[in-house]
């Protein structure tokens, strides 16, 4: 059964937002994935809503937005055989100029449109500015080998033009464990350590842990949010060039990060025909990634002294944000955004949702 990974995610916010996690293209999203919900409506009746009983009520939970249509104190959600494997892909590469790092990033999709564009491999590519490239995906049911594989060529194309066009800050790593031991705290520590941070307050348990990436959400400020799915036919060969120039371009603005667990093309049918009966967006099934373009600062609170926000700073992020996203709405006027991470002042919010 999936969760997210990101500090604020619990179990019945998930559900009600629709849902994803790391290999949300094979096991489909946690709305779709909802059997049964007990539900408290606003007058005061509990009630259970399954697809017998209330379904229209259960259809809304099934990705309707959360605290929408009642308080949800209980939920039933289907489960899936554990694959045998998880695995990810880690690398950050740095091009020594514009157009070096407009060809990595017509390289890459065309990659990905090749080899990874199917159930196996979820989580997250981002195009920094300054010309530099974060690889941080995820897969599940194939073996090391298979992946190390699977990623050679687009790894040794890199190669082949050091140092004049790219240079590694992080050499690429490819890792895959027993499926079972993923949420094994003492062994992930282990077999991946820096991953993972431990709650330190005292008395806290020693199992009690989150993932280090995740640190900076802890109260973080949010100057900028947008996100923008991505349609699949952007993967076709002839508009390659027009998307890297596009993610090229944002890149330069602000960081873009490329969610490709929360597009549902590619993905398995019976993942994909579960999410067609929820309440999301239908564009989900249809893209293959969520952009998400975003900025934020350290925690900050108003009237605190030391403490309060920089607003300066937090307008000039989130124009960036907004400039960033409009390059991508050229390609994607209506793909579409996913409303747990989106724009607060998002204009079509009702196309958009």
């Amino acid at each position: 059964m999936q969760g997210g990974g990101c500090l604020t995610v619990g179990v019945a916010g998930l559900v009600l937002a629709g849902g994803f996690g790391s290999h949300s293209k094979q096991f489909g999203t946690a709305a779709a994935n909802l059997l049964e919900a007990e539900v408290v409506t606003a007058d005061g009746q509990v009630r259970i809503a399954n697809a017998c009983t209330n379904p229209d009520l259960y259809w809304g939970l099934k990705g309707g937005g959360g605290g929408s249509l009642g308080v949800v104190t209980r939920v039933t959600l289907r489960t899936h055989d554990l694959p045998s494997f998880f695995g990810g892909v880690f690398a950050t590469i740095s091009a020594q100029s514009d157009g070096a790092f407009r060809r990595l990033i017509g390289r890459f999709i065309a990659f990905y449109a090749d080899n990874l564009f199917n159930s196996h491999w979820g989580e997250i590519v981002t195009l920094r500015p300054g010309n530099r490239m974060d690889i941080r995906m995820a897969f599940h049911g194939l073996e090391q080998q298979h992946a190390e594989a699977i990623w050679r060529p687009f790894f040794d194309w890199v190669v082949a033009a050091m140092p004049e066009d790219f240079t590694y800050q992080l050499a690429p790593t490819i890792r895959h464990v027993a499926a079972r031991r993923g949420w094994d705290p003492a062994f992930l520590r282990a077999y991946v350590p820096g991953a993972l941070l431990v709650d330190d307050r005292p008395g806290a348990p020693a199992d009690n842990v989150f993932w280090a990436g995740n640190l900076a959400e802890a109260g973080h400020f949010i100057f900028g949010y947008e996100s923008l799915w991505l349609p699949a036919a952007l993967l076709r060969n002839e508009h390659h060039g027009a998307l890297a120039n596009a993610l090229a371009a944002a890149s330069r603005l602000a960081p873009v990060e490329l969610h490709f667990q929360k597009g549902l093309a590619g993905g398995s049918e019976p993942a994909r025909a579960a999410a067609r009966d929820t309440a999301m967006n239908p564009k989900v099934l249809d893209a293959f990634t969520l952009a998400i373009i975003g900025g934020e600062g350290p925690p900050a609170y108003s009237g605190l002294v030391g403490h309060a926000p920089d607003l300066a700073a937090a307008r000039r992020s989130a124009a960036a944000v907004g400039s960033a996203m409009a390059e991508l709405k050229r390609l994607a006027p209506d793909g579409g955004s996913y409303f747990a991470e989106s724009n607060f002042f998002e204009s079509r919010w009702q196309e958009a949702y």
